[in-house]
């Protein structure tokens, strides 16, 4: 089981730009599904980013293409979301997800499917 540790969160203007990290702690990467989710106070978790580590299939919410990118650093056990354009809505607690048997991504993500969580990383926007 990967523990997961996100970091990177922090309060920007809207415009602004972050970059999470999400280091997979004692764990080593293999075929395995990584994924970011958010929820804000009130919502449910949505997931906004996902990739097969090593493989070129990713996947994101529409609310976020464009804008985010989600990349990996197999050296590093390491999953990364930038964020450029942010907007207030993007405010939330991001979760980084992984699982060693990888759900199909191509069209949508849901956080059943993933076993592993970080203790998450909130991110701020302000207008």
């Amino acid at each position: 089981q990967a523990r997961l540790v996100e970091s990177g969160g922090g309060s920007v203007q809207a415009g602004g730009s972050l970059r999470l990290s999400c280091e997979a702690v004692e764990y080593t990467f293999t075929s395995d599904c990584m994924a970011w989710f958010r929820q804000a106070p009130g919502k449910e978790r949505e997931g906004v980013a996902a990739t097969y580590i090593g493989g070129p299939t990713t996947y994101y919410a529409d609310s976020v293409k464009g804008r985010f990118t989600i990349s990996e650093d197999n050296a590093k056990n390491t999953v990364y979301l930038q964020m450029n354009s942010l907007q207030p809505e993007d405010t939330a607690m991001y979760y980084c997800a992984a699982d060693r048997v990888c759900p199909d991504i191509r069209t949508m993500i849901k956080a059943a499917d993933f076993g592993d969580w970080g203790q998450g990383t909130q991110v701020t926007v302000s207008s």
